[in-house]
């Protein structure tokens, strides 16, 4: 019956007899029978290829096409062509853990050269290869502060950070002995300093964690919060979108011990919730305390420029106990895929898609206000790409509408307030469109 499993009916009674049952129907005994599906699966039978083709094509036009204005620390850019073929070279995709390094030279490299941009990028001189995502690299991030602590546990956290990064640091920090501590936020919508101040002034804190451009997408100052750290010996942590350091201060410009984050805007596709790629920078002392592994270059006894493995201080090649972290896997095509990116656009290029991301969300803001039905939510503060909306409508009401007319508005974050992105991907008539939308609104309706 089923041409692709090769157990017998006799190897599946052995099986069987060694787990104490009789039927494999045991095997989901503890599963709730309203869970269970009795019924035939609604398999279609062979295709071709063509028909395979047609078929995926048809589901495919089912699906609305949106133009993207959501945002919330994933963003909508555009990669060049150019990017996935030189992705689909054998010699950077084959290899999956480089063990063996005089196999294994392209995926060196290529984590070579996104270690040496993500370090330019920062400001910081170490850069692991990598993390999962960028919420999970800054519940890394605390851990390392931890550790490098050894004698404190408490770290502190903006509550400006955006909601699922505050989320899974505390799952980690549950799990982890860490005191987390949140922070809270002003009027304006930004990190309260002189709370925080407090919290740094009793010398309990391993780290603090606070963001660039934070949940309501405004630019954060950090002025003087490095030597207030570093002063009671607490490590500073900016969680950062990457994209955004090629034209904000980066951690390092302001001090930060560790920079963490989403490098996803940095040319991977949405696609329906990733992969995407976190990654995390730090100072020379704390490299010792990184998880994932390190890269570097050397030479061989013939005089060659080669690449080896320097760091890797996972729990696949030490005591478990004894390893940084126990993630013991990266996102290495999206490593390959950023370091394409970042290699064809440049820092020019990186400038730019910022820049055009600025100019279209002020341009959009504006358009927005003039309607009469929207506000700006923190209206003095500097944003880069992303704004808070106050809406006349119930923001879900408003989605729902402007998905009808072929506009994803953004991300609701209160029941009259919407999170809106723009990048280089919307165009003026997009915007003008958006606008024209809301303007239609009536509070009669």
């Amino acid at each position: 019956m089923h041409r692709y499993i090769p157990h017998t009916p006799e190897d599946i009674a052995a099986m069987l007899e060694r787990c104490g049952m009789q039927t494999t129907a045991e095997l989901y005994s503890d599963v709730p029978e309203s869970l269970l599906h009795k019924g035939e699966y609604d398999l279609p039978g062979g295709m071709s290829e063509t028909e395979i083709r047609r078929f995926f094509d048809a589901l495919n036009e089912r699906n609305a096409k949106l133009t993207c204005f959501a945002g919330g620390g994933f963003y909508h850019h555009y990669s060049p062509a150019a990017v996935n073929a030189v992705v689909s070279r054998s010699e950077f995709l084959t290899a999956y853990t480089p063990y063996q390094p005089e196999i294994s030279q392209g995926t060196l490299q290529y984590i070579f050269e996104y270690q040496s941009m993500m370090s330019d990028l920062t400001g910081l001189p170490v850069s692991n290869a990598s993390m999962y995502d960028g919420t999970t690299a800054t519940a890394e991030a605390m851990i390392m502060s931890t550790a490098a602590s050894r004698k404190r546990s408490r770290v502190a956290v903006s509550r400006s950070v955006r909601e699922a990064t505050l989320r899974v640091l505390h799952t980690y920090a549950r799990y982890h002995g860490v005191d987390l501590v949140e922070v809270a936020e002003t009027e304006d919508g930004v990190t309260d300093r002189f709370a925080l101040s407090l919290l740094i002034s009793s010398g309990e804190l391993a780290g603090v964690i606070v963001p660039s451009v934070n949940r309501h997408g405004i630019i954060e100052d950090f002025t003087g919060l490095a030597d207030e750290c570093h002063a009671k010996k607490t490590l500073l942590i900016v969680n950062a979108d990457a994209s955004s350091l090629a034209v904000l201060r980066t951690p390092g410009e302001w001090g930060a011990d560790i920079a963490c984050g989403d490098a996803q805007s940095l040319g991977l596709p949405l696609n329906y919730g990733g992969p995407y790629l976190g990654y995390i920078c730090a100072s020379k002392a704390l490299m010792r305390k990184m998880p994932g592994r390190i890269v570097g270059a050397t030479t061989d006894d013939s005089g060659q420029r080669v690449f080896v493995l320097t760091l890797q201080a996972r729990e696949q090649h030490i005591r478990r106990d004894k390893a940084t972290s126990n993630i013991c896997s990266n996102q290495g095509l999206m490593a390959l895929y950023v370091t394409v990116y970042m290699s064809l656009m440049g820092a020019n290029g990186l400038r730019e898609v910022a820049c055009a991301g600025h100019s279209g969300a002020a341009y959009l803001s504006s358009a927005l206000e003039r309607t009469g039905k929207m506000k700006r939510r923190y209206p003095a503060s500097p944003v880069l790409n992303e704004f808070e909306m106050i809406t006349e409508e119930p923001a879900a009401e408003l989605i729902a509408r402007c998905a009808s007319e072929g506009i994803l508005a953004g991300i609701a974050t209160g029941e009259h307030s919407i999170l809106i992105a723009v990048t280089e991907m919307q165009t003026k008539a997009d915007m003008d469109r958006y606008a024209e939308v809301v303007a239609q609104y009536s509070s009669n309706n």
